[in-house]
């Protein structure tokens, strides 16, 4: 198959995969995934090794285009709105895209291209979350880590409703991101999680 064949296969693979998991989740099957790329079945396993290695490839394209996000919001003038809009890019993606958390947990992080994707993502939330904490807006003790735990929060706690309140998530990022703030922080009992203990977690 002619190289420029071969990559359009592959892209219309991610692409149908990304929409057929974002609608269904990570049951959906690997015949549906290449019925909707319009491609024969066994053409996903002369790109994949098998479903899981897909759904990796896709989720390192969606840690890269949230990382992107932070990536561009560290020109924005005020360092507060440019978090709040991070984490709030972070909970649109998990309610558009049924996947995302699916695969974070599906997915091996000692994989190198995840590994990478994730560093890239724990970058960005750090040097949004820097600029906020040096500008006054964050409370001094909180890192990018934190951040990055955060960012499923409070579509988590909201997800038992979702089913009828599907903006529910909106009232915990803000209970999240008030907790952010300096005015009435308190001592946090233990250390913010470190690049070792996700590396640790990992393994």
């Amino acid at each position: 198959m002619p190289r420029a064949d071969a990559a359009r296969n592959r892209a219309l693979l991610i692409e149908a995969a990304a929409a057929e998991l974002s609608e269904h989740g990570l049951d959906v099957s690997i015949a549906r995934i290449a019925a909707r790329a319009g491609v024969a079945k066994g053409t996903v396993f002369n790109h994949f090794a098998g479903k899981e290695e897909l759904v990796a490839a896709i989720f390192c394209e969606q840690l890269g285009a949230l990382a992107a996000t932070g990536e561009a919001l560290l020109h924005h003038a005020d360092p507060w709105e440019a978090l709040v809009r991070f984490m709030t890019a972070a909970a649109e993606l998990q309610v558009r895209d049924r996947s995302f958390c699916e695969a974070g947990a599906a997915t091996s992080r000692t994989d190198p291209a995840v590994r990478a994707a994730s560093d890239r993502l724990a970058r960005a939330a750090e040097a949004l979350t820097a600029r906020a904490r040096d500008s006054g807006a964050v409370r001094a003790d909180v890192t990018g880590h934190d951040v990055v735990l955060l960012l499923s929060a409070a579509t988590q706690i909201a997800a038992p409703l979702a089913g009828s309140r599907s903006d529910l998530w909106r009232r915990y990022l803000h209970l999240v991101l008030d907790g952010l703030r300096p005015a009435a922080a308190h001592d946090l009992p233990v250390a913010p999680p470190t690049h070792r203990d996700f590396t640790a977690a990992a393994g």
